[in-house]
């Protein structure tokens, strides 16, 4: 077990780096909804998604 563990270190530091970024995106995209913080610009005016998301 551990020799395989020590042939494949880099295989596994790079799966845990990955998968600590991805962890900490959503933590940050759960708390910013839950501020109600949204990616929108608000400038429906240049995207193509515009009349569609928002009723102003």
């Amino acid at each position: 077990m551990f020799a395989w563990i020590a042939e494949h270190l880099a295989v596994l530091l790079i799966c845990l780096v990955l998968a600590a970024v991805v962890a900490v995106a959503i933590t940050v995209l759960v708390r910013d909804k839950q501020k109600g913080k949204s990616s929108c610009g608000g400038k429906c005016s240049t995207c193509p998604m515009g009349g569609s998301c928002h009723n102003h």
